[in-house]
This record gives C-alpha cells, sequence and structure tokens, in this order.
C-alpha cells in the first residue's frame, strides 16, 4: 500500500471503525511516518473523548426568551426595503455601462460621426466627387437629367 492511501484510512483506524488488515500493518511497521501519524491520531481522539462540553449559563434561556420578544416587538420591515439595495445596484450598474461606453466612443457622443472636409477646386476630379456627394438629393431626385438623356440619344440616332 502507499502512504496516500494509508492516510485515507487513519481516522476511521484511530477512531476503532476498521480494523487494520495485514497488508496495512505491514506498512505500518516498515513506514515510520505514517505509523508516527497513526499514533498522533490516536492520541487526538483520546483527547476529544475526554472533552466535555461546558455547561450553560444558568441566564442563557431568560437572556434568549428576552431577545426573541425584542425581535418580535420590531416593526415588520416592507417590501420597499428588499426593492431598494437591488434597485441600487442595478441603477449603479447602468451608469457604470454608461460611463465605460461614453469613455470608448471619445467622451463626445457626436464626435465619431465628424469628418474631415478639405474644400478641392472646382473642376478637379475631387471637386467633382464633392460636388455630386454635396449635392446628392438634388440629383438623385432629379427625373429631368435622364429625359435629357434619352432626348440626345434619339437626336443621334434618326
Amino acid at each position: 500500500m502507499k502512504c496516500n492511501e494509508i492516510l485515507e484510512l487513519m481516522p476511521d483506524l484511530a477512531a476503532g471503525l476498521s480494523a487494520a488488515t495485514p497488508e496495512l500493518q505491514n506498512h505500518l511497521q516498515t513506514c515510520k511516518g505514517c505509523e508516527a501519524k497513526l499514533d498522533e491520531f490516536r492520541q487526538t481522539m483520546a483527547l476529544l473523548d475526554e472533552w466535555q462540553a461546558p455547561e450553560p449559563s444558568p441566564y442563557f434561556d431568560t437572556r434568549l426568551q428576552a431577545r426573541l420578544r425584542e425581535e418580535a416587538a420590531k416593526p415588520a420591515l416592507g417590501w420597499l426595503h428588499w426593492i431598494r439595495r437591488p434597485a441600487l445596484a442595478g441603477a449603479f450598474a447602468l451608469m457604470l455601462v454608461l460611463g465605460v461606453s461614453i469613455l470608448q466612443r471619445g467622451g463626445d457622443p457626436g464626435s465619431r460621426n465628424k469628418v474631415a472636409t478639405v474644400a478641392a477646386t472646382p473642376g478637379t476630379a475631387v471637386g467633382d466627387l464633392q460636388a455630386l456627394d454635396k449635392n446628392d438629393d438634388l440629383y438623385s431626385n432629379f427625373d429631368v437629367l435622364d429625359d435629357l438623356s434619352v432626348q440626345q440619344d434619339v437626336n443621334a440616332n434618326p
């Protein structure tokens, strides 16, 4: 047997709840560490057998009854008392989440939507793209341009 297996059996051996097998006795004779540990367990069990629980104070019952009457006389706490702490904890958690999200976004809620624009000279490719982007609503709803392109195609191909 191994020492770890013996250590698991020692409390029962020391208390006399189980008998020692021949293999266990052989190990205890050869292993002085396990034998010393078993002797310590037996000494501890002997001390526990001698120990006597102290008697309670003669006034214990009187004081206990007085305390129970005091607790029963206290006004009952309403449902608001039980709701208040979780509600405060939830509000604090919500404020914490909002604060962290604002800090992650850079502090200013509108700062993510701002785009730096540089005015390009009209007539260049960048300037034309900026003009198209600026007047996107006007050009998307302007059906006259479509009609003009159709008329030009008809006139070009008679």
